[in-house]
């Protein structure tokens, strides 16, 4: 017996409230714009500047050692992660910790970079520091703009896509459906104030894709059930559209909800935020596809050749209406 995570046939009026699906997520969309403007985000590494210590050792890095040994020097915000090059000899352990900038500054003075390696020292008696470098806020800057230009361009792409595909009625629902979910994204990451550095923008882009895949599919069968039952309104089409669907929304968004749940409780801190920002996004992202993107498109209306049809043809056609 086949998993089944909804019935076979379904029969739910998801436009019954539809003004309310789309006045909830404008509602939605402008208090995240708010936190954004009034709270900003709590920016990373990345976006901040900082300082960059590679470091080498014989011994086996333990990820968690060295966080425990620098967190009490009270820096804030600490990356530190393995570097793994083929290259590298058995006994040769290299890892990369990222400090930020300490107030506003391009990075950090020698004194605090010799607290760190005096820190490690403690732990890792042959620990041996490798390099020490800074990025200062200017390089950070233009990062964020290259970094909201990509997400921008990616939405454009998806637009113009549609809309080769489909109609622009199409294009509309769904580029609205993925500002939605960026914006929510984005306001969820302002109001708990995560940390957000390039991975969330990877995450962002992500999530855009996945989201389109799910608008895609329901907007494929809309079109496909336009043309099978030409004397039904809109509403209606698109009602069974979206029920037919349903079972593969739910089953693609489940699967990947299970994958994503477990790396965030196993994953460890250095993934968490990019998992966390997944994981909402899939939510949101099926959220979007039905009651944001196909309610744009039943709002807007669909131009249908076939809305005059020819005497000659009506029997086929009615006879098509009750297939």
């Amino acid at each position: 017996m086949r998993l089944r995570l909804v019935p076979e046939q379904t029969s739910f009026d998801f436009f019954n409230r539809w003004k309310l699906w789309l006045g909830l997520s404008g509602l939605l969309m402008l208090m995240a714009f708010g936190s954004f403007a009034l709270r900003g985000l709590n920016y990373g590494i990345d976006f901040r500047g900082g300082t960059t210590i590679r470091t080498e050792s014989a011994t086996n890095l333990d990820v968690g050692v060295y966080r425990d040994a620098i967190t009490p020097l009270g820096l804030g915000d600490v990356l530190i992660s393995e570097v793994f090059d083929p290259g590298f000899r058995a006994d040769q352990h290299v890892a990369m910790i990222r400090i930020q900038a300490q107030d506003d500054e391009e990075a950090i003075n020698a004194e605090t970079v010799q607290s760190v390696e005096g820190a490690l020292q403690a732990v890792v008696p042959d620990i041996k520091f490798v390099s020490v470098e800074s990025v200062g806020p200017k390089v950070s800057g233009e990062l964020v703009q290259t970094a909201a230009l990509a997400v921008v361009l990616a939405i454009g792409a998806v637009l113009i896509y549609i809309w080769m595909r489909f109609e622009w009625q199409f294009a509309l629902g769904a580029v609205v459906a993925l500002v939605h979910d960026v914006l929510l994204t984005i306001g969820i990451f302002s109001e708990l104030q995560i940390k957000f550095d390039l991975a969330i923008i990877a995450a962002l882009l992500t999530i855009v894709g996945y989201s389109l895949n799910d608008t895609v599919v329901v907007f494929d069968r809309v079109r496909e059930n336009l043309r099978k039952y030409k004397q039904k309104p809109l509403k209606d089409v698109m009602n069974i559209s979206i029920n037919e669907t349903l079972s593969r929304t739910l089953m693609t968004s489940v699967t990947t909800l299970l994958a994503l749940i477990a790396l965030f409780v196993l994953g460890g801190d250095v993934i968490r935020g990019f998992v966390f920002a997944m994981i909402w996004g899939v939510i949101v992202g099926t959220y979007s596809s039905v009651f944001v993107a196909s309610a744009i498109l039943l709002f807007l209306g669909v131009k249908r050749d076939w809305s005059k049809p020819d005497p000659k043809n009506a029997g086929n056609q009615f006879a098509n209406v009750d297939a």
